[in-house]
């Protein structure tokens, strides 16, 4: 308080004194033990090197009287200082409108982030950018990367990538993946000195794992199990998809809750980014998708009965012995859709068509529905009661969309209802096994071959699928038997 009443006494003295010119009251300031009147009398008199100096000096002593003063003559930095000596306070939100709108960077910057509206973020990052704010320029490249505007977001990770290891790992691995594996390897090495837990494990993933053709790709025995039903390779075309499938992998080898199940998971294949073509929204399905004839070859040579295709984005499908991932798949989605592979059912509500196949009383290992008398398909409960006589019939809303009371073998929320849930009762185990061995209930990748070739008039490629089909389905049978 006492500083605050000198400051205006010598406010005062000096403000009375009409005989100071702006050459005279500089010279003082420099001199001044107490230098703040005489920069804010300067300042009055249009100085911008007083004003800033005054700025400096308030910021430093964190004196919010002289900064609230040159607010009042609306300087940009002054705002700046004064909003982040109390970010809350009433007045926060106009001084850092003020900032910003002055052209300090910082301000550019940490307006830009309060706003939701990606457009104005972006202005604003810009805007900071181009006055060489490198934080806010490996903002605006974060931005661009988010979505997926990569041309826009290189310019300024090349800027950024000295100094932030989050901008070599980004470009660096943009590099890898065009061709350049000497220059991204470079950024990516330099992003892991520099802690970046995402680089080590990609320089990790190009160790393990070596790029290529469809042509290339030779047969690795199934050693897992002695018995596999469901023998499951993955593939992958990118450093980031090959990065997943060796996490999904290794979820899956120590997953002690699937040992039993009579599934091989073969360590996952690097294909050469341009040996498959694939597509978030495959021929307007609104779901990921590949041309599969580009597949054929690596099918026939792991002797495969399955395959996963992990890809940068689209939503997750099985298809006929085919199932799609893309980056943001969790394990537990992995789970969920290897329960697909064997004939089970979503638990939640499912689109109109297929609940009009299967809420009819079609055969799914975890579904019944409400029949005439009792509940249909009778195969199903008894089955279901085989395996456990007290087992405790739950509701499903597998059918809600066709009005059809359906039924689960569980009270609980399981993992085909919320993939997340990590529920897997052991009756769905057990059912799992008994479908793995059921021919009927299989669709291994052949059946997807077949009607490709079909459909494209290719008889003869057409026959030799169905011929594996058929014999997938003879070898089922007799270990069934």
């Amino acid at each position: 308080m006492r500083g605050l009443i000198i400051a205006l006494l010598a406010l005062v003295l000096v403000a009375g004194d009409s005989s100071f010119h702006l050459p005279q009251l500089l010279n003082n300031a420099s001199h001044a033990k107490k230098p703040e009147p005489l920069l804010w009398q300067a300042s009055l008199l249009g100085s911008e090197k007083a004003r800033q100096r005054l700025v400096s000096l308030a910021a430093a002593d964190k004196n919010a009287f002289w900064l609230e003063k040159l607010v009042s003559l609306r300087q940009p930095e002054a705002a700046w200082a004064l909003y982040q000596l109390d970010k809350d306070a009433t007045n926060s939100e106009r001084l850092l409108r003020l900032a910003a709108r002055g052209g300090v960077a910082d301000a550019q910057l940490a307006y830009a982030m309060t706003s939701d509206d990606m457009a104005v973020r972006e202005n604003w990052l810009i805007r900071a950018a181009e006055q060489h704010h490198a934080p806010a320029q490996a903002a605006l490249a974060d931005l661009y990367l988010l979505n997926q505007s990569v041309d826009k977001a290189r310019p300024w990770l090349e800027k950024t990538a000295d100094a932030y290891p989050q901008s070599a790992f980004q470009l660096g691995r943009m590099l890898f993946e065009e061709g350049d594996m000497k220059g991204g390897m470079k950024l990516l090495q330099r992003a892991a000195i520099n802690h970046h837990a995402m680089a080590k494990r990609l320089l990790e993933i190009i160790q393990d794992y070596q790029v290529q053709t469809p042509q290339a790709v030779t047969f690795t025995p199934w050693t897992q199990k002695q018995q596999c039903a469901q023998k499951i390779q993955m593939f992958a075309t990118s450093l980031s998809s090959i990065e997943r499938a060796s996490q999904l992998y290794e979820a899956f080898i120590t997953d002690e809750r699937l040992q039993s199940l009579p599934v091989c998971l073969q360590k996952p294949i690097w294909l050469s980014q341009d040996s498959v073509r694939c597509a978030s929204d495959w021929k307007q399905t609104g779901r990921m998708g590949c041309d599969i004839r580009q597949l054929e070859k690596p099918v026939e040579s792991t002797r495969a009965t399955h395959i996963i295709m992990i890809g940068d984005a689209g939503k997750a499908n099985v298809h006929n012995g085919i199932m799609y991932l893309d980056l943001s798949d969790s394990y537990s989605v992995l789970v969920h859709e290897l329960a697909h592979f064997a004939g089970f059912v979503d638990e939640y509500p499912l689109p109109l068509d297929t609940a009009q196949q299967y809420c009819d009383g079609a055969k799914a290992p975890n579904l019944i529905v409400d029949g005439k008398i009792t509940y249909k398909p009778l195969a199903t409960l008894d089955q279901w009661q085989a395996l456990n006589k007290t087992v405790a019939i739950g509701a499903s809303k597998s059918c809600s969309s066709v009005a059809v009371n359906a039924y689960k073998p569980s009270r609980q929320i399981t993992f085909m209802e919320h993939h997340d849930s990590g529920v897997i009762p052991d009756i769905y185990l057990e059912l799992w096994k008994k479908q793995l061995l059921s021919p009927e209930a299989q669709r291994p990748v052949f059946m997807n071959f077949f009607q490709h070739f079909h459909y494209a008039g290719d008889q003869q490629r057409a026959g030799k699928w169905l011929d594996r089909y058929n014999a997938f389905n003879a070898q089922a049978t007799r270990q069934a038997e």
